[in-house]
């Protein structure tokens, strides 16, 4: 059981799978799904911005190493195909969509980190990634048994 939390914490998209082959009921791979899948959403989520400052704050130090050591620095492309790729996502799916399936699709610890950004000054957000958690780990449990028994 705690295979599958830990799983969920981080690939929360193929979590429940392992549930079969572990011997687990239905109902606690579902709920080992989706308690590991909330607990990384909420970590990550309510951690977002401090996690982006420190990013920004590591960035800049190092460029001022670079410039102080004479080392030309090159600035990383800030619109990869990967940022192109979550614009896309917001732009398709709108607010509920991005927290349903952004910590599917992307991982729970980057999905979340992505809702904050985006939405994280609605109070609604968490919630709705909550309940995103909740009916995904139904589907994706209900998958796990009908394919894997």
């Amino acid at each position: 059981m705690w295979g599958v939390f830990l799983f969920a914490t981080v690939k929360f998209m193929l979590s429940a799978f392992p549930g079969p082959a572990m011997g687990l009921t239905f109902l606690e791979t579902f709920l080992a799904s989706f308690a590991g899948g909330s607990f990384s959403a909420a970590v990550f989520y309510f951690l977002s911005d401090w996690l982006m400052e420190r990013a920004q704050h590591k960035r800049a130090e190092a460029r001022k190493k670079a410039l102080e050591s004479g080392i030309p620095y090159v600035e990383k492309k800030k619109f990869t195909k990967f940022n192109r790729l979550i614009i896309q996502i917001k732009w398709k799916t709108g607010k509920i969509g991005t927290c349903f399936w952004a910590p599917l699709f992307l991982s729970v610890p980057v999905g979340s980190i992505v809702v904050a950004k985006f939405y994280g000054k609605l109070k609604e957000t968490y919630p709705l990634i909550v309940f995103g958690m909740a009916i995904n780990a139904v589907i994706l449990t209900t998958l796990a048994y009908v394919v894997f028994e």
